[in-house]
C-alpha cells in the first residue's frame, strides 16, 4: 500500500512586542526578558547604536539580580549578544533596544522593540507600518502604577 503524504505549508508569524518604557528604562526592563530566552534554551541580539547604552546594558545584565546569571558580552559569538548593528543569524529573538526600528531579519522568531517618550512617534510608525502585514503578529505592553507590564491597547 502506498502512503501518500501532504505537504502543507503554513505561512510564519513573526511576533513583534513593543514595549512603552514610561517608568523603567531599557536596561532594567531588558534583563528578566533575557533570563526568560536563556531559560527557554534561546539567544538573543541586543540591538543599540549608542555605545553607551549597550554599555549599560551590559552593566545590568551582569548586576541586575544577585542569583541570576545570563552569559552575554558586546563580540564574539554570546548566547546574549549586545551589539550595535543586527548580526546575521543564529538568534532565535532580537531586542531593538534604542528606539530605532529595524526590518527584522530572516530566522528572528520574535522581537522586543522598547521605546520611550522620544521614540513614540516613530514607534508608531512602525506599528502602523505593520498593520497590513499578516507575517506579523503585534503586541503593545505597557507600565501600570506599580511598573509591572500590561498588554493594552
Amino acid at each position: 500500500m502506498a502512503c501518500v503524504c501532504w505537504t502543507v505549508w503554513w505561512p510564519t508569524v513573526l511576533r513583534i512586542d513593543f514595549y512603552n518604557l514610561t517608568r523603567t528604562p531599557v536596561e532594567l526592563a531588558l534583563p528578566s526578558i533575557a533570563e526568560r530566552i536563556m531559560a527557554a534554551g534561546q539567544r538573543l541580539l541586543i540591538v543599540a547604536e549608542d555605545a553607551a547604552l549597550r554599555d549599560r546594558i551590559d552593566t545590568a545584565l551582569w548586576t541586575w539580580k544577585a542569583d541570576s546569571f545570563v552569559p552575554h558580552g558586546q563580540n564574539g559569538d554570546q548566547p546574549v549578544l549586545i551589539h550595535a548593528e543586527m548580526e546575521a543569524g543564529g538568534y532565535d529573538m532580537m531586542a531593538l533596544a534604542d528606539g530605532v526600528w529595524r526590518d527584522i531579519p530572516t530566522g528572528i522568531q520574535r522581537c522586543f522593540h522598547f521605546f520611550d517618550a522620544e521614540s513614540i512617534d516613530d514607534a508608531r510608525t512602525a506599528w502602523r507600518s505593520l498593520t497590513d502585514r499578516p507575517e506579523f503578529e503585534r503586541h503593545y505592553w505597557k507600565q501600570n502604577e506599580g511598573g509591572g507590564w500590561v498588554e493594552g491597547p
